[in-house]
């Protein structure tokens, strides 16, 4: 399988970084092709250009890739801190220039942009993790949990993928090492139920995974 993993925090440092690294080792153990992208480590330019929404076919040089691989993508793995209910503003630069019309979606011949849309990616699952430093029940509470709701029925969904599965971890800020440990083992846990072994025996552990940051002192 094909797996796009998405990473967006701008300190290599971070939970977030730990989070996306144990997806990755998991994901590449069981024999998946992984597409890992670190948005800040990669400077992404999130700013969608104007001729990109007059000419829904216009693919940027530099979004190429990004619509290349999320089109052929069998599974979807995105990581981010909840920052004010949304993810950070790089990750919806990302949606805005690569989930787009023509690559994760398209609306009938005739249809203006006002009907309900086709979504187009091939992957069916995606795993969404999030780290937060308010408590789950005043999230829920208070907020009402609104990551749910964007990345289910608003964006995922919307672009054809059946079953997103999301886990909020925190409080990230107050956390124990022991905390932590045992979120990484639950999230190793999640990425194989969801994205079990495929072509085992095909990955060399150590000359892949050294290249990733395992998020060494876990700031969230």
């Amino acid at each position: 399988m094909k797996i796009s993993v998405v990473l967006a925090h701008p300190d290599p440092g971070s939970f977030n970084h730990a989070m996306a690294a144990a997806v990755f080792e998991v994901l590449k153990e069981n024999g998946h092709q992984v597409f890992y992208h670190d948005l800040y480590g990669e400077r992404f330019d999130p700013v969608l250009k104007r001729r990109e929404i007059e000419a829904p076919s216009l693919i940027a040089p530099d979004m190429r890739r990004y619509c290349d691989e999320i089109k052929v993508s069998d599974g979807i793995v995105l990581v981010h801190p909840n920052w004010w209910g949304q993810p950070p503003a790089i990750l919806k630069g990302w949606v805005d220039r690569v989930l787009r019309q023509g690559v994760a979606y398209r609306f009938e011949e005739g249809d203006g942009g006002e009907g309900v849309p086709l979504g187009l990616l091939k992957a069916r699952t995606a795993l969404v993790l999030n780290t937060s430093n308010t408590p789950k029940r005043r999230e829920r509470r208070v907020f009402g949990d609104p990551l749910e709701n964007l990345w289910g029925p608003c964006i995922l969904k919307f672009c054809g993928v059946r079953k997103v599965i999301r886990k909020m971890y925190g409080v990230v800020v107050t956390s124990t090492a022991d905390c932590r440990h045992a979120w990484l083992a639950e999230i190793r846990r999640l990425a194989a139920k969801f994205f079990p072994v495929d072509n085992p025996g095909v990955y060399n552990r150590r000359g892949a995974f050294k290249r990733l940051k395992r998020g060494r002192d876990f700031r969230p």
